[in-house]
């Protein structure tokens, strides 16, 4: 027994020490005691990229990546504005570690069912998903999770809005017409995107079944505020993020990427427009591939760096402290 101050210490907890739960926070193994206002769930499959796999070991790679952001006693702080980010969600266990969705490798219904089953547990606890892909098919049976109206915001180099033909209807490059005909999808927003590999088609029947495609010069132009302007302010919208957005020179492990994307100063003051404008009821990120990555996995570190960065900003918004600081 003898010794109780040491075993009371905090510990270093330097980056590759521990377990890699997400922010080195707390695992949740049962979902029917999940009490947190934040739900991290990871989504380790790549059957629906028809190109290069890699992209199942993404939740692993980010949740790596992001032990180099927090240990014991430290503060997520940023010295450019001297803020503190998720200072309270930390502090007080709000946000957790759901761990990783079962993958049923050949089985994707079977897979996408189960993703959709976590999803929906995730969201009758109270607790808002961060979800770390994984391809980009996943974010379908994500969002078939919920049941409220919602907006979807697609930030993407590509329209993910293929004609299903050939038997193909569940890879990465069919989701966002599968979420368009779901009834509690209000609108879908897509932006970014970019390149010679999006057929035309693609475009064009995304615009006929009336959603907002807007290219990566347009939004040069409009910005954030033009490029959503047509949803309205405060409305509940889940985002997803494909790493390809940003420009190919900074995501060498993203099998996607194209030239001319956005920087990473485009797309922070993108999620942060999107923060304060909108509710935001979820989100993922998508397609990162550490198997293509360089060796100081910085696609992973970048994906880890924009969800941390998400999550404070909309963690830091009124609405988010008068609907979560009192279950506390």
């Amino acid at each position: 027994m003898g010794q109780p101050d040491q075993d009371k210490k905090l510990l270093l907890n330097r980056p590759f020490v521990g377990i890699p739960s997400f922010l080195r926070a707390p695992i949740c193994s049962d979902l029917d005691e999940l009490n947190a206002d934040i739900a991290v769930m990871g989504v380790p499959t790549d059957e629906g990229s028809p190109f290069m796999p890699g992209t199942r070991f993404g939740p692993r790679g980010i949740r790596e990546q992001s032990l180099r952001f927090y240990s014991s006693g430290s503060e997520l702080y940023n010295p450019e504005n001297g803020e503190v980010l998720l200072k309270r969600e930390l502090a007080e266990g709000r946000l957790v570690d759901a761990g990783d969705v079962d993958i049923l490798p050949t089985n994707v219904v079977g897979t996408f069912e189960n993703i959709t089953e976590m999803t929906r547990r995730i969201l009758k606890r109270k607790a808002m998903p961060v979800v770390l892909g994984g391809d980009h098919a996943i974010t379908y049976p994500v969002v078939r999770a919920y049941h409220d109206p919602i907006h979807v915001l697609h930030l993407d180099a590509h329209t993910d809005y293929g004609p299903f033909t050939h038997g193909m209807e569940m890879t990465n490059g069919h989701a966002f017409r599968h979420i368009r005909r779901m009834g509690h999808v209000q609108s879908l927003t897509q932006v970014g995107m970019r390149g010679l590999r999006t057929p035309r088609v693609n475009v064009e029947s995304s615009r006929a079944d009336g959603n907002r495609v807007v290219p990566i010069g347009e939004f040069r132009k409009l910005g954030p505020e033009g490029s959503f302007d047509r949803v309205t302010a405060n409305a509940p919208c889940y985002v997803s993020i494909d790493i390809d957005v940003l420009d190919m020179s900074l995501v060498p492990g993203c099998v996607s990427a194209e030239p001319d994307g956005m920087s990473y100063r485009d797309l922070s003051n993108t999620l942060l427009y999107i923060a304060k404008t909108f509710d935001v009821v979820g989100f993922d990120l998508v397609e990162v591939n550490p198997q293509l990555d360089i060796g100081t996995g910085a696609t992973a570190y970048l994906a880890a760096y924009l969800i941390l960065e998400f999550l404070g900003y909309v963690a830091a918004q009124p609405r988010w402290s008068a609907r979560h600081q009192k279950t506390s």
